[in-house]
């Protein structure tokens, strides 16, 4: 069975404001549906864990096509 979760549930999971989240869903990158008379927005939780998933996978690119200069200039 599918577990869907709110806004608020999203954000405490992600740790961010409500704001962002109504961002990420509106602008698509976390994928989101409404439901009821009022239109409020639910997320699946496997939804979640894919875009979670497309983060962790971003900062792994980003940090294999940085160059050594830049890696060792934090340090």
């Amino acid at each position: 069975m599918r577990k869907f979760l709110t806004l608020p549930d999203v954000a405490e999971a992600l740790n961010i404001s409500m704001s962002q989240t109504r961002a990420l869903i509106k602008s698509g990158d976390i994928v989101g549906i409404q439901i009821g008379g009022r239109g409020q927005w639910r997320v699946e939780e496997a939804k979640l864990d894919e875009y979670i998933e497309r983060q962790y996978a971003a900062q792994r690119e980003s940090r294999s096509t940085s160059s050594p200069s830049q890696e060792h200039a934090g340090r």
